[in-house]
């Protein structure tokens, strides 16, 4: 694995990559980190010049406290371990993504802003992040509605050209993404947890190999499932689509809801949400809120979807300011 001096850098500074858990210094969050790069674009200057300063020069240099210095000096110096890991990674079919590579997805940098992850862990064909797509979540327990419209859009978006963005996760995620997989497309996992995991399921591994499946993560590639990351990906599964549309929604809880009502009070794309009679009353609510209905079943067929959602939602997208934020 070859990475660029500002992307060694940035993992040096921002990953748990061989850091002991023992160790008093923890790698720096977005809030430390971005701070720091505003800095360092202040006075034109990248992240890899940090790699040959000592303490008391990256103390003047960053206007840093002595402590933060030193946290910074310390992190910077494991770079015999962090290249043992990733050659482990890579031996596993994991690479690396930061902020600082020009191929790290566009969209995460316009609509996230500086809240877009500094690192991204993937595996498969990374030119997929970011191609034109629709966001499927939703509940992992579905009723019959919510089980063929994952399969319909899945199927779609497979038909007709379109990425299919999911968690990876049971339920809605697992329908869809299959669904597109098998109808010969392509779909993007975006993981809340272990990524090492992932991998070694055999049909993920056929769809890597073939070059129609890409599972992409912000935390460590052995980290396990939590409330947390999982509420923390939401966003990231939002922001790399067209158009999401959202199965099946738990009414004010969740991470279903939360992302939604996140996705559509920040603007970065049409929501629509399932509509039948009896939908959840998660997906009533949130059609309350502004997101579109997507009616079950669509009268339309499968390589029609996109001229659908087109027609369908109007220009409420917020407007994008790419960053040059590494």
């Amino acid at each position: 694995m070859t990475l660029s001096p500002d992307s060694q850098a940035l993992l040096l500074l921002c990953s748990h990559l061989g850091l002991s858990s023992s160790s008093e210094n923890s790698p720096l969050t977005l809030k430390d980190w971005n701070p720091l790069a505003k800095k360092l674009l202040s006075i034109s200057k990248r992240p890899a010049i940090l790699l040959d300063l000592n303490k008391e020069e990256l103390k003047n240099m960053l206007e840093i406290t002595e402590e933060e210095a030193e946290r910074i000096a310390h992190l910077l110096q494991r770079s015999g371990s962090i290249a043992i890991e990733l050659e482990h990674l890579q031996s596993l079919g994991i690479d690396v993504l930061t902020r600082a590579d020009e191929d790290y997805p566009t969209r995460y940098k316009e609509r996230l802003k500086d809240s877009a992850p500094t690192i991204l862990f993937y595996a498969g064909e990374k030119a997929l992040l970011g191609q034109p797509g629709v966001a499927v979540v939703g509940s992992r327990h579905l009723d019959e509605a919510g089980q063929a419209c994952a399969e319909f859009v899945g199927n779609a978006c497979g038909m007709s050209g379109l990425v299919l963005y999911s968690g990876g996760a049971k339920g809605v995620d697992s329908i869809s993404m299959n669904a597109a997989l098998n109808s010969r497309g392509t779909a993007v996992g975006i993981l809340a947890d272990s990524l090492e995991k992932a991998i070694r399921n055999p049909e993920n591994r056929e769809a890597i190999y073939r070059g129609d499946l890409c599972l992409v993560t912000q935390y460590s590639p052995s980290a396990p499932f939590s409330v947390g990351t999982a509420m923390g990906r939401n966003k990231l599964i939002y922001t790399l689509a067209d158009y999401a549309i959202v199965v099946a929604s738990d009414a004010e809880k969740g991470g279903t809801w939360a992302g939604a009502t996140e996705a559509l009070k920040s603007r970065w794309l049409p929501v629509f949400v399932l509509y039948h009679p009896d939908m959840p009353k998660g997906n009533k609510m949130l059609i309350e809120r502004g997101a579109y209905k997507f009616p079950h079943p669509l009268p339309n067929s499968h390589q029609e979807l996109q001229t659908w959602l087109e027609e369908h939602s109007s220009a409420t997208i917020a407007d994008p300011c790419q960053l040059s934020l590494f």
